[in-house]
């Protein structure tokens, strides 16, 4: 809802300006400052205009003292995922706190809200809009431009934005920094005075009706904006020309074919933004465009880890949680055997949901979602897994900055994953020496969006007829409200990188017969999944149930708001183990369906499982988080929790 009683008509208020073209406005309220500045295309090769500009001349605000606030209006999945590298290239620079406007649809604010929540730089205040609201402000205006009702948003942003705010710059998200903003808002100083001429007129006219005057009559002859608002700023400044107070260029460097971008600036080194504003993006011709893309590939691939840094010299201005966090680091003894597990198990990862475009199935009843994760050496698993399930997933990667870049241009050159618009992949990126395979899995878990699903991992191949056969079995069962079970699906694998996917129950006995197929992990961890009764499973014709026992850790179909993982297990080790635990100790029944299977594909070791293997420090490590595992279900179930207990003394005993 906008806020009761915000005038309609703008004219008390110190309005804005500036084009879209520009890829950015100033935007002032206070009478001390300007009306506004559009970055406008110097005819003299730099001129006099853009060495004023430079921060040695301009009058900086104290860094700490001095919020800079920013609004930008961003919507869909591809708009999140550019903000990402414009914001990294302004936090780089920056010395002054922010507070970031953020005008977003429902999609965008998902993405943003888990992003920034989960980044947590210091002195970074984040608060967020409904485009929603704006939409009927900006709908009576016939627009061909691509990015439709939002690429006019920044007409009526005084609607939505706080009366208290003074001052504020608005950006695109196709913009990239090569210098800090406070410089920027510095500018805000050079047209002080000019407000006073132009409040009163202002006061009487009001920007409101201004505007749309303007448009109006504009689009008697232009029967819809091709520019989106650009057209409409256009037509404005052409009847108010004093509104305007240009910028130099340099805070503006345009790459669309038709800007004269080269006769801004005699050195690419002067510039301040560059703005990728042509639909060739990196693509773009221009005599400096190797620089320019090189500074854009910087950030995109550039830790945004780094980014949490403390602004120096100020107070400290954490983000929620963050100080709590870290005295809990700072209380963890460096030489501790196990420090590294006890870091990791504290570490906030940064995660960007959904990083592509996704469709979410249509809601129905007995959908299944499946849930996994996986690193950059698994990618290569992703056609054959949309190849065997053809429904929903929600996947978590665990990759580096320029790894996300990589993985978005794998996807979106395969032919299979391209075509998959109901897989939904969520970034979480890398922090830390060991795997976070359980907050990874948990992220997964979380975005699910069907009733139920299939908690499986990505070096598994399901039965073509899986997603089927769980959707029919779930409704036979009456799983939900009626039955609070864990479907089992049992789980086999092969030792060939190369062999025939049985299409069939039957067809895969017959390689379980003949060698080909073996139950998962019969050799070296049997206890994993005995208690799923394989023998039984050859004959069965029907569901049976199985009781829990040590180490049991099944694949299993369970409801969407189920147990989360256990965050403390990292690495290898256990970490399916005690989710399973969880269940039986919430007194779930584990089901084993008789036509249901999953086989697990060959692959290198990871290298916790190396590590694993070869280090005792490691396995005692292990050791202490299962006890403390125990002790927290102890203190949530009492002496039902105590069969785990002895469980765990007899394997150590066993051991």
């Amino acid at each position: 809802m906008l806020p009761r009683g915000r005038p309609r008509a703008m004219g008390a208020v110190v309005l804005l300006l500036l084009l879209l073209v520009v890829g950015f406005f100033l935007f002032g309220r206070d009478p001390e400052y300007g009306l506004g500045t559009t970055a406008t295309l110097d005819e003299k090769p730099y001129g006099s205009r853009n060495r004023s500009a430079s921060s040695s001349q301009l009058l900086l605000p104290s860094k700490c003292e001095v919020m800079l606030h920013v609004a930008i209006v961003c919507a869909g999945y591809n708009s999140s995922r550019e903000i990402i590298t414009l914001m990294k290239s302004l936090l780089f620079y920056r010395k002054n706190p922010l507070h970031l406007h953020l005008i977003t649809d429902a999609i965008a604010r998902n993405i943003l809200e888990t992003l920034f929540r989960t980044w947590m730089v210091p002195a970074v205040v984040v608060s967020f809009y409904d485009a929603e609201e704006l939409k009927p402000l900006v709908s009576w205006i016939p627009n061909k431009h691509y990015s439709g009702l939002y690429g006019l948003m920044k007409l009526v942003l005084p609607s939505i934005l706080p009366l208290s705010l003074a001052r504020v710059i608005v950006l695109d998200t196709d913009v990239t920094f090569s210098s800090d903003i406070v410089e920027l808002w510095a500018l805000f100083d050079r047209f002080s005075g000019v407000i006073l001429l132009w409040l009163d007129r202002l006061q009487q006219t009001g920007w409101e009706q201004m505007w749309k005057l303007t448009a109006k009559r504009e689009l008697h002859t232009l029967t819809a904006t091709s520019l989106a608002d650009q057209d409409i700023f256009n037509a404005v400044l052409k009847e108010h020309p004093n509104l305007v107070h240009p910028l130099p260029c340099v805070w503006n460097v345009q790459l669309s074919d038709h800007t004269l971008a080269e006769r801004c600036y005699l050195e690419a080194a002067d510039l301040k933004v560059i703005h990728w504003n042509s639909p060739k993006k990196l693509r773009v011709k221009n005599k400096h465009a190797e620089f320019f893309r090189n500074l854009h590939l910087t950030f995109l691939g550039y830790d945004g880890k780094l980014l949490r840094r403390e602004l120096f010299g100020c107070p400290n201005q954490f983000p929620p949680g963050a100080e709590q966090l870290q005295q809990a680091l700072a209380q963890l003894d460096e030489e501790e055997p196990c420090f590294e597990f006890r870091q990791q198990q504290l570490t906030v990862h940064r995660v960007h949901i959904t990083f592509l475009p996704h469709q979410p199935p249509p809601p129905r009843p007995y959908d299944v979602t499946l849930v996994a994760q996986l690193s950059m050496d698994r990618l290569q698993m992703l056609e054959a897994l949309c190849r065997h399930w053809p429904g929903p997933m929600s996947l978590a990667l665990y990759l580096t900055d320029a790894e996300a870049q990589q993985f978005l241009h794998f996807v979106e050159t395969s032919p299979v994953l391209s075509a998959r618009k109901d897989v939904a992949y969520h970034v979480v990126y890398q922090d830390g020496p060991l795997y976070p395979v359980n907050q990874l899995r948990n992220v997964a878990l979380a975005q699910a969006l069907t009733p139920y699903v299939f908690l499986s991992d990505i070096d598994f191949l399901p039965a073509y007829s899986l997603y089927d056969y769980l959707r029919a079995s779930i409704e036979q069962l009456e799983l939900g409200s009626r039955r609070k079970a864990a479907l089992v699906v049992p789980a086999f694998e092969t030792l060939h990188y190369r062999f025939s996917f049985p299409n069939s129950k039957a067809e895969l006995l017959t390689l379980l017969d003949a060698g080909s197929l073996y139950t998962f992990r019969y050799h070296e961890w049997p206890q994993g999944h005995l208690s799923t009764d394989y023998s039984r499973w050859r004959e069965a014709q029907a569901p049976y149930r199985v009781q829990w026992s040590a180490d049991y850790e099944p694949y299993v179909v369970v409801p969407r708001d189920c147990p989360r993982y256990d965050p403390r297990f990292v690495g290898f080790g256990w970490n399916k183990v005690a989710h399973i635990i969880e269940l039986d100790a919430q007194e779930y029944e584990f089901l084993v369906l008789p036509e249901a299977f999953s086989i697990h594909l060959p692959h290198a070791p990871s290298l916790d499982i190396s590590r694993f293997r070869s280090s005792s420090t490691y396995r005692n490590c292990l050791q202490a988080l299962k006890e403390e595992f125990h002790q927290d279900l102890s203190r949530r179930y009492g002496s039902a929790a105590l069969k785990y207990l002895t469980a765990l003394q007899q394997s150590r005993s066993r051991a």
